[in-house]
């Protein structure tokens, strides 16, 4: 079972990454863009997910992702239970979200850096 503190250091040490609170809730952007934004009471993580994918994720294991609302589904976005999540595949999750928003040569050099994973 994931929780936020799982994830919550990647938003500070993931490059260009930095984390905010917008009305109590934590986000992690690159610039002006969220990649990761975790519900109020900390039980969802919607993360940037390739929209052409998110239907396949989401019926492939429906217990731990859902699709975004209606008004984000214009986004490259889905939701996570981090109940149904373990830890390192919640950390997965973030870093996967920022490679959709970093260059290719930023998530490069994370790669030679941890060629295992976020662990």
């Amino acid at each position: 079972m994931a929780v936020i503190e799982d994830v919550r250091s990647l938003g500070s040490e993931l490059e260009r990454s930095y984390p905010v609170y917008v009305r109590g809730r934590l986000k992690f952007r690159v610039k002006q863009i969220v990649y990761v934004a975790f519900s109020l009471d900390e039980t969802v993580m919607g993360f940037a997910f390739p929209k052409e994918e998110r239907e396949t994720l989401v019926r492939s294991e429906p217990q731990k992702f859902q699709m975004p609302s209606a008004s984000d589904l214009r986004f490259h976005w889905v939701h996570a239970d981090l109940a149904a999540l373990d830890p390192t595949e919640a950390r997965e999750l973030v870093v996967d979200a920022w490679r959709m928003v970093v260059p290719k040569k930023v998530s490069g050099a994370y790669d030679l850096i941890h060629p295992t994973g976020p662990g």
